[in-house]
């Protein structure tokens, strides 16, 4: 796998291409509706993120794959195949960092800031939208939010835009509180 500077790199160059594609053929929601939708698979499921990533599983299988599930999440045919462009090139692992390329143009373009909420379990609707709305006020405008699901918190929430961070999960809550015990 390449290095962290390496993918950033390849991220950008891959990000820009699928942005120009999809601008030009007027689908930038549509594909970005479906990298989050993807982007959120991966996150959810263990056996998705280790076949993204793995170097022994083929082209062709991780190609395979991926197809099943773009037409299962109804996928646009754009992000179909650029997702499988990606599997025949091996470049499946970066992904997440295309994907975050890929919104982050596009909130540029719109003029949004992004925001990147992570939680424990999967927000419905009407979760997400209170979210969005407390980071509209919190930052005074157009906010795109970027929802990712990491069990270990326990619950609660890391809310981060920019190089700001909160974080009210409860896995951080325990560690303080075993840290000031030990103190104790």
């Amino acid at each position: 796998m390449a290095a962290k500077g390496g993918v950033n790199e390849i991220a950008a160059r891959y990000a820009k291409a699928l942005f120009d594609l999809a601008d030009e053929q007027k689908e930038l929601d549509s594909v970005a509706q479906d990298l989050r939708t993807v982007q959120q698979l991966v996150s959810e499921s263990d056996d998705l993120r280790r076949m993204v990533r793995s170097p022994v599983i083929s082209r062709a299988d991780q190609g395979k794959a991926m197809a099943v599930i773009l037409e299962r999440s109804g996928a646009s045919e754009l992000t179909s195949k650029f997702i499988g462009y990606l599997a025949s090139q091996r470049r499946l692992f970066a992904l997440g960092a295309i994907t975050k390329a890929f919104l982050a143009k596009l909130a540029l373009r719109r003029g949004e800031v992004t925001a990147e909420v992570t939680s424990a379990r999967s927000l419905n609707d009407a979760q997400m939208g209170a979210v969005e709305e407390a980071l509209k006020k919190v930052v005074g405008g157009k906010v795109a939010v970027e929802h990712r699901v990491d069990p270990s918190l326990i619950g609660g929430l890391i809310v981060q835009v920019g190089s700001r961070m909160v974080d009210s999960s409860l896995a951080t809550q325990l560690q303080k509180l075993k840290l000031a015990m030990k103190g104790a």
